[in-house]
């Protein structure tokens, strides 16, 4: 066999060889770089006391998705081998978690000890004015209304107060004082010491009926000589 004929031969098996090569090689290559997903569960709490963080956010960054904890400080996420995971809450530090690229379950559970995180913001103070010398202007140049135009005078006028103590309702301790009265003239009408319809009313009294016979009796009812009627 001549041996251009040898050599085309031997370059046509090495090039089945090298494709046939690749087409196993492909199916494994696109499942090394395809990432599992993995659903990542836990509760977030705080570090001191291991109560639940309520509204706490789990984002992933670079995917752009996330998702908030409940009211027990319960969260679940769907997420992929690899992904870096920031949990974050007003009030403490972010706490950052990484999925392990290797990792094979199918499932990935933690518990998050926030730490406080706690920063006093700085003092604001807020003026109606754009510079602090347009401010000490105005202050100087405010003029305070005497006493009797005043709102403070207004409030004392006798007759306004007359009308407010007129209609003004009973507080708790006026309704405490009324009804505190109301049981005493009872407890002291049923003892006989108290009102009655008796003691008010002299025609239903028997001891003004006694009183009114003893003085027809003595004739204070008489007319006498230095009446002039």
């Amino acid at each position: 066999m001549p041996d251009f004929l040898r050599l085309r031969r031997f370059s046509f098996f090495f090039a089945l060889v090298l494709l046939g090569g690749l087409l196993l090689a492909a199916p494994e290559t696109h499942a090394q770089g395809k990432r599992r997903v993995i659903q990542f569960t836990g509760i977030v709490a705080s570090g001191d006391s291991l109560l639940g963080v309520p509204g706490a956010t789990v984002y992933v960054p670079k995917a752009g998705r996330g998702t908030a904890s409940n009211a027990y400080g319960y969260f679940s996420l769907a997420v992929l081998a690899g992904d870096s995971i920031i949990i974050r809450s007003l009030g403490y530090a972010n706490y950052l978690i990484v999925i392990p690229p290797d990792y094979q379950r199918q499932s990935y559970s933690i518990v998050v000890q926030l730490q406080e995180d706690a920063t006093m913001l700085g003092e604001v103070r807020v003026f109606p004015y754009t510079t602090e010398r347009d401010f000490k202007k105005a202050f100087l140049a405010l003029r305070l209304p005497t006493e009797r135009g005043s709102a403070a005078a207004a409030n004392l006028n006798e007759e306004l107060m007359n009308r407010i103590f007129r209609t003004q309702p009973m507080g708790a301790v006026a309704n405490f004082r009324q009804t505190m009265q109301q049981q005493q003239f009872e407890y002291d009408r049923r003892q006989g010491m108290g009102p009655s319809q008796y003691s008010n009313n002299p025609l239903l009294n028997p001891f003004s009926w006694l009183q009114l016979i003893q003085q027809v009796k003595k004739g204070e009812f008489k007319k006498k000589d230095t009446d002039d009627y």
